[in-house]
Order: C-alpha cells, then structure tokens, then sequence
C-alpha cells in the first residue's frame, strides 16, 4: 500500500488507519503548527481523527517554522 506524501510516494505494510495515525507516524509528538491537505483538501485538526486513508491518497504536510 503507498501514499504519496508531500510528492514523494511512501509504502506501508498497513496504511495508518486516518490522518491522526499518519501524523503520530510522520511527525511524533507535534500537533501544533501542522496543516494537512488530503487529495488537494484542507483537513482540519478536528477532523483527523475521521479522516480515514485509502492506497494512493496523496498528503501534503505543512508545518510551520520560526525565523524571519
């Protein structure tokens, strides 16, 4: 099973089950300062949780950084 995250295609064994589950995977310990968009579609943090996953979504990751 792959996805396509942030334009690069990345294979699982099992597909996480949502988004929450993805980002627990990807990004460990952060939930602040995270957008994600699901097959070109904003997903709210609320709703991560029941966004569910299927073969060949594609995921764009954003998080925000400090600097100037």
């Amino acid at each position: 099973m792959e996805l396509i995250i942030n334009h690069t295609r990345k294979s699982f064994d099992v597909l996480p089950e949502n988004l929450e589950a993805l980002l627990a995977i990807e990004l460990p310990g952060k939930r602040k300062g995270i957008a994600v968009a699901l097959n070109n579609r904003i997903i709210p943090l609320s709703a991560w949780a029941e966004t569910f996953l299927s073969n060949n979504d594609s995921i764009l990751i954003i998080t925000a950084t400090q600097g100037g």
